[in-house]
């Protein structure tokens, strides 16, 4: 089986678990790519996966809907750092150039048989992540938590 077969059964199998959670999403087969979006417990969170046949990776991103303001970047960054260090799967990117934060979540299906739990697992992970960590992190660009305080949150 070729690279491209191969990623075009993954992507099916990726759409199917989006399907069986009974969300709706939209799709963009000629890209093997999906995108939805998701409501958490404050801030409306958005996702995108997918497949590269290529590198035979799966790739989940979520973008944060805000940049961190010039003047909390430095801030910013520590933040992330401090986020994404702790994380059992999947970690923030940071821009520092324009603050803007996505978290990132990668799977290989090179040799590999992929089913619908590895989605489900990508897809509640990312979730539970990115509702735990956005409304902490804007709290920080906005200077209502201080990154001293943010740091002490998140090692004690």
């Amino acid at each position: 089986m070729d690279k491209m077969e191969l990623a075009k059964q993954v992507y099916n199998t990726l759409c199917a678990a989006i399907e069986n959670r009974g969300w709706t999403y939209d799709k963009k087969e000629e890209k093997l790519s999906v995108y939805f979006g998701v409501n958490g417990d404050d801030i409306p969170m958005q996702f995108v996966l997918f497949v590269d046949a290529d590198r035979q990776l799966v790739t989940l991103l979520s973008p944060l809907p805000f940049e961190m303001s010039e003047d909390k970047r430095m801030e910013g960054a520590i933040a992330v750092c401090a986020a994404s260090y702790g994380l059992c799967d999947g970690g923030f990117d940071y821009d520092l150039s324009n603050g803007r934060i996505v978290f990132r979540m990668t799977a290989s299906f090179r040799e590999s048989v992929i089913g619908e739990g590895l989605f489900q697992y990508m897809i509640s992970c990312a979730c539970n992540t990115v509702d735990e960590y956005n409304d902490k992190l804007l709290a920080v660009n906005k200077g209502v938590v201080s990154i001293a305080d943010f740091l002490a949150q998140e090692y004690n």
